[in-house]
């Protein structure tokens, strides 16, 4: 179990000897019929005890702490033109508020044109002319509607993208393998198909600007950069800023590197472009983003910090947990996977507590797996042990906000298909977002085996957090807290709620995959009934399963439950 979460303990020695003592005689009389085996008999009989501190949060997060990417691929594999989908709309809406963040290893390549008229160069032959034709028509059709500007696509439109984005793919995930980008165009309609989607499903748009453009001394090349910004300034659009994507990883294009001091005046320079936009001169600005904080990595994080973290409102990061290597099922399962992001949330920490100390911090990009992910794995139910271990040890740490990579684009990491399916990290993304509140609560864990060795039954591979139950909720009155828990034992764990939850009423949102494919479902059932969309403008009502006061939770092997314990009436929950 991560240190920050074993040690966010409040109650005393005499406190948990006496909850222990208590539980003695009632687990030794329990005794279930197994199949034989030593092992089978003493997984049944552990028991864990929880109790949660209730007094004062920990930590207060943003209320856009789970946020959203999407990647500029969208504008070449042709996505871009139906984000005004009214189901793609309404899947986002659900995830609101947040961020969504534009961008990725393409916004380094991506130059605005503000091109009055919509114009299209030569595409490849399945770029059909009458496909060309709908899309206009369907622009012009938008053009004349006031408010949020949404479309019900008609499906042969959406096959033959679906066509054309399957080829383009392989195009795109060529480019992701070979590292190496051509340049990508973003004309002032695609900029307004961009808002339109962020505006209509209640998001906060972050904008990330090409940072590889560079006049003959390297210093950055701010022209085109100042294009966008008086356009969507024109337009009155309300959005955030960043420079570039990943700076330590610009030698690996072909590029010349940079160092810390050249991305701070960088950042200098954009801080003075916003501040001579009248509309932007007091938008944020995020970075610098960098990558995993490796030695060279945290050097350029050092270096930018030291001479120009006052320029940036918030230090942004990215972490992925796997590479290009081929992944398989059990190793999304692996602690020591996990607990890759606890050691590089605490350098990153330390590194910006010690030249930017107060600076908040988000992950400014997170994904199961690096570039396009890994296929038949970063969809699946399997990487939601991933997303949800991030967003709990995220918020324990701090870290104000975290942006999910990809809400829907290209590859294996997205959380909204082609088809406009939610898969699975979406569904958790919806729950946790209807549950989980911006206060965090410290956790207190003990097991009990036949000799009582308390926190040493935990181990790393169940992992329990606790918030304030999210405001927002219709469900819940403020007091109530909600606790989430992953198990990634292949068995089943079982836990008892004491101290001041003992004894109370809790309603169960079980989430388990669905299929014969097992973790590698794109599916999930929520106490046993399959989630999908009720249609294209509504979605589904979360039904809890309410359990009896102080009735033991039974976690299934491999699988996420949230718990919510409502009138609790928890001090550090009522504001």
């Amino acid at each position: 179990m991560p240190r920050a979460l074993l040690t966010a303990s409040f109650g005393s020695s005499l406190w948990l000897a006496l909850m222990v003592q208590s539980l003695v005689s009632s687990t030794a009389t329990y005794k279930k019929p197994v199949s034989g085996g030593k092992r089978a008999g003493f997984l049944e009989r552990t028991l864990i005890l929880l109790d949660v501190h209730t007094r004062s949060p920990v930590k207060v997060l943003s209320e856009n702490f789970l946020s959203l990417q999407l990647d500029p691929a969208i504008i070449k594999d042709g996505w871009l033109d139906f984000l005004s989908s009214r189901r793609l709309v309404t899947l986002a809406r659900g995830l609101s508020p947040a961020y969504v963040r534009f961008g990725g290893k393409r916004s380094d390549f991506l130059r605005f044109e503000n091109l009055k008229a919509k114009t299209r160069g030569p595409g490849p032959d399945y770029y059909l002319k009458n496909y060309e034709d709908d899309i206009v028509r369907s622009d012009i059709a938008l053009d004349k509607m006031k408010g949020c500007r949404v479309a019900n696509h008609p499906t042969m439109m959406l096959e033959l993208q679906r066509e054309k984005a399957s080829q383009m793919h392989q195009v795109l995930l060529k480019e992701q393998q070979d590292n190496i980008y051509s340049d990508t165009t973003i004309t002032a309609r695609s900029l307004d198909k961009l808002y339109n989607f962020a505006d209509c499903a209640g998001l906060q748009l972050l904008y990330s600007l090409n940072a590889l453009q560079r006049n003959s001394d390297t210093c950055w090349n701010s022209s085109n950069a100042l294009g966008l910004l008086k356009y969507s300034a024109s337009k009155k659009y309300n959005m955030s800023w960043e420079l570039g994507n990943e700076p330590n990883g610009y030698g690996d294009l072909g590029r010349r590197g940079l160092n810390g001091s050249v991305l701070a005046q960088d950042h200098q320079q954009l801080r003075n472009l916003l501040q001579s936009v009248r509309f932007y001169s007091r938008s944020a600005l995020y970075g610098p983003n960098t990558g995993l904080p490796r030695k060279s990595h945290a050097q350029l994080l050092e270096g930018f910090l030291k001479n120009g973290g006052s320029m940036v409102d918030v230090v942004t990061w990215q972490h992925y947990y796997t590479g290009r290597r081929v992944s398989k099922v059990d190793d999304f399962l692996k602690t020591r996977l996990l607990d890759t992001l606890n050691d590089q949330i605490t350098k990153v920490l330390k590194i910006v507590n010690t030249h930017a100390p107060g600076k908040r911090v988000w992950l400014g990009g997170f994904g199961p797996a690096w570039a396009a992910g890994t296929s038949n794995l970063s969809d699946t139910f399997a990487a939601s042990f991933l997303w949800l271990n991030t967003l709990g040890m995220s918020a324990l740490h701090g870290i104000d906000v975290v942006l999910r990579h990809s809400f829907f684009d290209y590859g294996f990491s997205r959380m909204v298909d082609q088809n406009f399916t939610p898969l699975p990290d979406y569904w958790l993304s919806l729950l946790f977002k209807r549950l989980v509140g911006q206060r965090v609560l410290g956790v207190q864990v003990a097991g009990l085996q036949r000799r009582p060795r308390p926190g040493r039954v935990i181990r790393d591979k169940l992992r329990i957090y606790a918030h304030c139950t999210s405001p927002r909720s219709q469900s819940y009155v403020r007091g109530s807290i909600t606790i989430f828990i992953i198990n990634l034992h292949r068995s089943r764990k079982k836990i008892k709620l004491a101290g001041s939850l003992r004894n109370r009423s809790v309603q169960q949102y079980l989430l388990q995959p669905l299929g014969a494919e097992g973790l590698q479902s794109r599916s999930v059932l929520l106490n046993g009934e399959p989630l999908q969309m009720v249609d294209d403008e509504s979605l589904p009502e979360f039904r809890p399963r309410t359990l009896r006061p102080g009735r033991t939770i039974a976690m299934p092997p491999t699988s996420i439950g949230f718990y919510v314990i409502r009138n609790i009436n928890a001090y550090a929950c009522r504001r």
